[in-house]
């Protein structure tokens, strides 16, 4: 985008009239993608915690925002629309809360977005039964997906709302169904090959000692809760047209992190897989600190995964019951709640200035996706063993090697003998592995692997020789 200056300096050189250059005194100010007067806050001290704008997206010929404050606590916070005059409008029906969900509902041919629902005309209505609730994620119903659809709570309370009367009644407490410790905190919801999986991300300092394991991956088949996974997770996503999604399995991806490093949780053809990827950084590695890191169709037919702290691409496709061609675009230091495309441009919600600094404050960022590819270089840490128990000749979960630089591992154990790690890659991406080195490291010692300058694979994995408590982690800079 350029600025009113640039602008009228290329018109003017293009030999345009004056007549048919815009008034520079009304075109909105903006730096480097950024409009001032976009910006979402509660005036005065409306917002006493923090003003985020949750979710975001395209419908009625107008972009639309849901702002957030912290436990529902404030005003002056709500429902925002942009159009082509590049100015935010509050919306009448706007209501001050905690809101971060969203979802194109074609049967009925409305977006949903916090607690309104919004016709194809912009015509916009507002489930009450709702607007008192922390709402984290909208999710397509598995007995009634023509009319209805699940919105789930920051506390692990589960609704169904008819789209078209607005009734409402809750269907689960997810919270109590899975046994969560601590407190609640559930982000991403979405559903898929007739399960509705959920997300819970709370992590704090018993989570890294070890005495509490509170975050956890479930799925739901609309009678029994599993749990997937005893870790914190935020995101759960996929193909949110499912007889589109149906060309690819309407697989679905869910992220979240361990100690050691962030994950990847994939379903395809009713199997999940599970693949390891770095951290950018340790400051996502807390309940409250992970908003939202959301993966999304950012262009047709590709997505977009934000986790700890790197963008990359994620291919909607797999095959042979691997995912193919992940790789990192950048790091960053960017809190981004949602992205879309508007206009045919990239757009980014924040979350920016919370009380401890000021008035809370957040705002947008429009530009082009591949604007992405100037941030931080790709760069992190992490790995699948951190001080973990370990038999022998079990191969680790995956990891991501592909498009980083600068790569080490550093291997330690607490065997009482030598152990030998066996490093293995995944050069084409689809689970075959070859054996690349093997490294021993002494009784209860420690040892790093350089890789050289130009290697890298998809994946790489290790096994050990000897049943041991090891530490393998992987530096890439």
């Amino acid at each position: 985008m350029v600025s009113s200056v640039l602008l009228f300096t290329a018109l003017f050189m293009l030999g345009e009239t004056p007549a048919s250059v815009p008034n520079i005194s009304e075109t909105p100010l903006q730096v480097g993608g950024v409009f001032p007067a976009m910006t979402v806050y509660a005036h005065g001290v409306g917002s006493t915690s923090e003003t985020g704008i949750g979710a975001l997206i395209p419908w009625a010929d107008r972009l639309w925002a849901i702002g957030y404050v912290a436990h529902i606590k404030g005003s002056g916070i709500g429902l925002y629309e942009i159009r082509d005059d590049m100015a935010i409008h509050p919306h009448p029906q706007a209501v001050t809360g905690t809101f971060a969900n969203r979802m194109v509902h074609w049967e009925t041919k409305q977006a949903v977005i916090g607690p309104h629902v919004i016709d194809a005309e912009g015509a916009v209505r507002t489930i009450e039964a709702l607007t008192g609730h922390r709402l984290t994620a909208t999710a397509r119903h598995l007995v009634h997906p023509e009319t209805m659809a699940y919105f789930l709570t920051m506390e692990g309370l589960l609704f169904e709302t008819d789209l078209q009367t607005l009734a409402t009644d809750q269907v689960a407490d997810v919270t109590n169904a899975l046994g969560i410790e601590g407190q609640p905190h559930f982000k991403g919801c979405h559903t898929a090959q007739g399960r509705v999986v959920v997300a819970n991300n709370t992590y704090e300092e018993e989570e890294f000692l070890g005495e509490r394991e509170a975050g956890c991956l479930a799925e739901w088949d609309g009678k029994a809760w599993t749990v997937l996974e005893r870790n914190p997770f935020v995101e759960v996503s996929g193909k949110q047209n499912p007889s589109a999604g149906s060309r690819y399995g309407n697989t679905l991806y869910a992220t979240g992190w361990c100690k050691s490093s962030a994950i990847l949780r994939v379903l395809h053809d009713g199997k999940w897989t599970r693949y390891l990827l770095p951290k950018a950084s340790q400051a996502y590695d807390h309940t409250w600190n992970t908003e939202w890191m959301r993966i999304r169709e950012a262009q047709t037919e590709r997505y977009l995964m934000d986790l700890h702290g790197l963008f990359y691409e994620l291919p909607p496709l797999v095959y042979g019951g691997r995912v193919w061609g992940i790789r990192p675009i950048c790091a960053h230091l960017r809190i981004v709640p949602d992205f879309c495309h508007w206009r045919g441009m990239f757009v980014m919600a924040s979350d920016q200035t919370d009380n401890a600094v000021g008035q809370p404050q957040s705002g947008l960022w429009f530009g082009n996706i591949d604007d992405l590819w100037n941030m931080g270089k790709p760069a992190g840490w992490g790995g699948p063993w951190w001080d973990t128990e370990v038999a022998t000749d079990t191969p680790s979960d995956p990891y991501l090697m592909t498009g980083f630089d600068k790569k080490v591992v550093h291997l330690t154990h607490k065997a009482a003998e030598t152990v030998t790690f066996t490093l293995e890659v995944d050069f084409l991406g689809d689970g075959t592995w070859a054996i690349y080195n093997a490294v021993e490291v002494a009784p209860g010692g420690y040892a790093h692997y350089e890789f050289p300058d130009g290697f890298s694979a998809h994946w790489v994995r290790l096994r050990c020789d000897k049943p041991c408590r090891v530490t393998a982690h992987f530096v890439y800079s």
